[in-house]
């Protein structure tokens, strides 16, 4: 009996800390093992006890790449457990802030975690020794500081922004703050366009997987904080119905659990290209063109492609920030206070972070604090779903030297841009004592 196993003991160019094992015997896959080896950070279980405005801050922690995403759906479910409707004004602030996070977010993992994978470089900072590839980089980290100015801005600063608060915000920006940042939004949004064109150019490993897509769907603009939970095979739900329609499950060699669709459905796929491909029609006119420009016509079923989805959702925030600074007017009062007087409730909101959905539930006392919290990051409902692509990827590439074929499966996980430190604070710890 013949056996080989591909080995990596540290994912490279993901946030977090994991590895991959794949094991193969007489040339047939025997075993596919996403390793998150990060230890959890129980961030439900110390909620608990804590004021549901402390709550907004402590999630920001959670990651230092999409503090936003955590920020906006605890701000969300907690005005549903409050009965709180925060001013008009805020809603579009919001929405500005989650779009500064796509920018800065989308533009590091396409030029500093995805791209090298292309381009035959071992990292962002090699590709920036080459002098054909250097003017990438700088566009990229030059989006990326256009996504962290906005941030900064609405926020108070770019890591763990301050101003987000349950009912809106402590302090909305003033609109010369605002007005000062169209010049380079508008540099954004043509190097996002051209970004899109030359992710066109590369070359995609040919595989492709029948998903079952899942994201946020909005009547009329394209999913961020609000609507309803749809995907590809018919599900249609209110955002508080997500547990009865999907659910965690512990696999023994990860920190982090695996998400799945309730029933035989099993796996499913959020993030940008599920958002792209469910969405389509509601993104920007620019995105719309250029994505017809470059032959992109969804449904798009080839993970390496989240590339282009992801340039073509930064055109989207690059052009709808530009559209809503122009309209921009302060919102005064800048947040709804909650009564003086609480009672028990419970609220449960989704938002679409940079990497897919993000599902947060709380439960509040007469008090205002936390009695309960769940939170379901965006990469642990994609686990199951790469385990399940790296089943039917590694075949095609067991005729590959072993250090290609390695590099080949690194670079489909690459492909979800995982975010394993926002995954591993799920695992309940039970001690069983004999």
């Amino acid at each position: 009996m013949t056996e080989k196993r591909i080995n990596v003991d540290y994912l490279a160019r993901v946030e977090g800390e994991g590895a991959l094992r794949v094991e193969i015997v007489e040339d047939k896959v025997g075993d596919v093992q996403l390793n998150i080896f990060e230890p959890p950070r129980f961030f439900e279980g110390f909620l608990r006890g804590r004021g549901y405005q402390e709550t907004v801050d402590i999630v920001a922690r959670i990651c230092g790449i999409c503090p936003v995403a955590y920020q906006m759906s605890a701000a969300h479910a907690l005005e549903k457990a409050l009965g709180l409707a925060p001013p008009t004004g805020v809603r579009p602030l919001r929405r500005l802030l989650y779009l500064g996070e796509w920018i800065e977010s989308h533009g590091l993992h396409v030029y500093m975690l995805h791209a090298p994978d292309f381009v035959g470089h071992e990292s962002g900072i090699s590709m920036a020794g080459d002098p054909d590839l250097r003017p990438l980089v700088e566009r990229g980290l030059r989006m990326k500081k256009i996504g962290n100015q906005l941030m900064t801005v609405i926020g108070g600063r770019e890591i763990h922004p301050i101003s987000v608060c349950v009912g809106g915000f402590y302090r909305a920006p003033r609109s010369a703050q605002l007005q000062a940042m169209l010049p380079e939004l508008e540099w954004g949004l043509e190097a996002a366009v051209e970004t899109v064109r030359w992710a066109a150019t590369l070359d995609y490993p040919d595989f492709e997987m029948a998903y079952d897509f899942v994201s946020i769907d909005h009547p009329d603009e394209y999913p961020v904080n609000e609507g309803n939970l749809i995907s590809s095979s018919g599900l249609n739900i209110t955002m508080e119905e997500y547990e009865d329609q999907f659910v965690e499950e512990h696999v023994a060699h990860s920190n982090a659990l695996h998400s799945r669709l309730a029933g035989p459905n099993g796996s499913y796929f959020v993030g940008p290209l599920a958002r792209v491909n469910l969405n389509f029609e509601k993104l920007s006119p620019r995105a719309r063109a250029v994505a017809e420009a470059i032959g992109f016509e969804p449904p798009v079923n080839n993970p390496f492609k989240s590339l282009i989805a992801r340039g073509l959702e930064l055109v989207h925030a690059f052009e709808e920030s530009l559209a809503i600074i122009v309209e921009y007017q302060e919102p005064k009062p800048s947040r709804t206070m909650a009564p003086a007087e609480l009672k028990l409730g419970q609220g449960a909101h989704v938002t679409e972070a940079p990497r897919g959905i993000l599902y947060h539930r709380y439960h509040v006392d007469e008090q205002g604090l936390i009695t309960a919290a769940k939170i379901i990051a965006p990469t642990s409902q994609n686990l199951k779903r790469m385990e399940d692509d790296l089943w039917q990827f590694v075949p095609g590439v067991l005729s590959k030297p072993l250090e290609e074929a390695t590099l080949s499966c690194e670079q489909l996980v690459r492909s979800y841009d995982p975010c394993i430190s926002c995954a591993t604070h799920f695992l309940k710890l039970e001690i069983d004592r004999r």
